[in-house]
C-alpha cells in the first residue's frame, strides 16, 4: 500500500513538474505574454469602441414627389420625424436621386408616383410607393426599411378608417374595424436592436478561443524552431509519460485563462451593458469544458506547427471561418451541410451557443446541455488525439536519434 501511495506521489510530483514548467516557458516568452494577456483584455475594448454606437441615425434619404399632394406630404413629415432618417434632397426625376446614390451622398431613396393622391381617393384604388435603399451596409437598409414601414403601417390604418367613414361607417367603429388585432413589438435579447449587442457576445467566445489557440501554437513552433521535445520524462513508459505531460501543460493554460474567461465573460459584458440575464454559476461551469476542449484542439494542431510564424496564418485563416461557421452571424439554416457538420468538431461553436443562450437568452445550464456535453466529448476527445500525437512524435523523435547515433558510430 505504501509502495502505491508513493507511486501516486510521484506522478503528481511530475505532473507538477510540467505544470510549472509551463508556466515558466510562458512567462519568459513576450509574445506570448502579449497574446495571452494584453490581445485578450484588449481586443474586447476594440470591437466595444468600433460598434459602440449601436445604430446609425440621420442616414440622409432622397425624395423624388411627383405627386406633390398633401398625402405624400404628409407621409413624408411623417417618415421625418423618425430619428434613423434625414430627408435630405428633394428631386425632380429619379435618374437625379440615382446619381446622388452613386455618389454616396444619400442611402435611401422615395419615389412617389404620379396617381398617388387620386388612388388614394379612390375606394378601389391602390396607392404605390417605391423604397430603394443602399444595401452596401445592412444598417443602411435596417434603419431606411423599418422606419418607412412602420410609418407606412401606421398611414394604411388611418387610410382605411377614412375609407370606411366613405362608406357611412361611424368612425368610433371604424377604429374597432381596424384595430381589432393590436400587436406590439418586444425585442427579445437584444432591447436595443442593435448590432454590437448582437454580435460582441460570440467575438468574446472567440477572442478566447483565438488567443489560446495562438499562444499554444506560438509555444509548439518556438519548441520546433529550438529542437526541443517537449518535455520528455526519462525512464518511463512514454503512455504513461504523455498523459502527465498534457494534463500538466494543460493545467497551465486553463489556470490563466480561467481568470481571463471570467473577465471576458462575465464582467465584461456588464461594463459594456452587453445582455447579461444568465446565471454567474451556470457561465462559471459551463466554462470549464470549453477552455478544456480548446487547450487541447490547440496542442493537438501545435504540433503540426513548424515555426513560430505558422500560428498567425492559422489564426487569421481560421478566425471567420470559426465565426461563420458557428452559426451566430449567418443562419444555420443556410450553411451547407458539411460545413455545419464540420463546425461541430470545433470548440468555439458549441462555445459560442451555449455562452450565448445561458448569459444573452437567460438559459440554464440543463437547458443547454447539447452543448454542455457537445465540449466535455470534444475536450475527451482531443485529449485522446493529444497524448496519441505526442507518443508518436517521442517515438519518432527517438527513431531519428538512434538513426542519426548509429550512422556518427559508422562514420567512426
Amino acid at each position: 500500500m505504501r509502495h502505491v501511495f508513493r507511486h501516486i506521489w510521484l506522478q503528481f510530483q511530475e505532473t507538477g513538474w510540467v505544470f510549472a514548467a509551463e508556466l515558466k516557458r510562458i512567462f519568459r516568452d513576450p509574445g506570448v505574454m502579449v497574446i495571452f494577456l494584453v490581445a485578450t483584455l484588449a481586443y474586447p475594448f476594440l470591437y466595444k469602441g468600433i460598434y459602440w454606437r449601436e445604430q446609425i441615425t440621420d442616414i440622409p434619404v432622397a425624395v423624388v414627389d411627383m405627386s406633390q399632394s398633401r398625402e405624400s406630404r404628409e407621409f413624408l413629415h411623417r417618415w421625418n420625424a423618425a430619428p434613423d432618417i434625414r430627408l435630405t434632397y428633394s428631386c425632380s426625376s429619379m435618374a437625379e436621386a440615382e446619381r446622388l446614390m452613386r455618389d454616396q451622398k444619400v442611402h435611401g431613396i422615395i419615389y412617389f408616383p404620379h396617381d398617388y393622391a387620386a388612388q388614394l381617393a379612390d375606394p378601389l384604388g391602390q396607392a404605390h410607393i417605391s423604397l430603394y435603399c443602399d444595401m452596401s451596409s445592412f444598417l443602411y437598409m435596417k434603419g431606411i426599411y423599418l422606419s418607412c414601414n412602420q410609418v407606412m403601417l401606421e398611414s394604411m390604418r388611418n387610410i382605411q378608417v377614412d375609407r370606411y367613414e366613405q362608406m357611412g361607417m361611424d368612425k368610433e367603429f371604424a377604429w374597432t374595424l381596424v384595430q381589432d388585432a393590436p400587436y406590439s413589438e418586444t425585442a427579445l435579447f437584444t432591447p436595443t436592436g442593435g448590432y454590437g449587442s448582437f454580435l460582441i457576445p460570440a467575438v468574446l467566445v472567440l477572442i478566447l478561443h483565438q488567443t489560446l489557440f495562438f499562444g499554444i501554437c506560438m509555444l509548439g513552433g518556438t519548441a520546433r524552431e529550438e529542437n526541443k521535445q517537449l518535455f520528455r520524462i526519462p525512464g518511463r513508459r512514454r503512455g504513461w509519460s504523455a498523459l502527465r505531460i498534457i494534463f500538466g501543460r494543460g493545467a497551465a493554460y486553463f489556470v490563466i485563462y480561467y481568470a481571463l474567461a471570467a473577465i471576458l465573460l462575465i464582467a465584461l459584458p456588464r461594463l459594456f451593458d452587453l445582455p447579461h440575464i444568465g446565471a454567474t454559476g451556470d457561465l462559471l461551469r459551463f466554462i470549464v469544458p470549453y477552455l478544456l476542449s480548446t487547450i487541447f484542439f490547440s496542442m493537438c494542431i501545435s504540433v503540426f506547427i513548424r515555426n513560430r510564424e505558422s500560428g498567425m496564418v492559422l489564426l487569421i485563416s481560421s478566425s471567420l471561418i470559426f465565426l461563420f461557421m458557428a452559426g451566430i452571424s449567418w443562419p444555420k439554416e443556410m450553411i451547407p451541410d458539411a460545413w455545419r457538420y464540420l463546425s461541430y468538431i470545433i470548440p468555439y461553436t458549441a462555445g459560442a451557443n451555449g455562452f450565448i443562450h445561458i448569459s444573452s437568452m437567460g438559459a440554464t445550464l440543463w437547458t443547454t446541455r447539447a452543448e454542455y456535453i457537445t465540449l466535455w466529448i470534444l475536450s475527451g476527445a482531443y485529449f485522446v488525439i493529444a497524448c496519441t500525437l505526442l507518443v508518436i512524435t517521442g517515438w519518432l523523435h527517438d527513431r531519428k536519434e538512434e538513426k542519426e547515433s548509429r550512422l556518427c558510430a559508422m562514420q567512426a
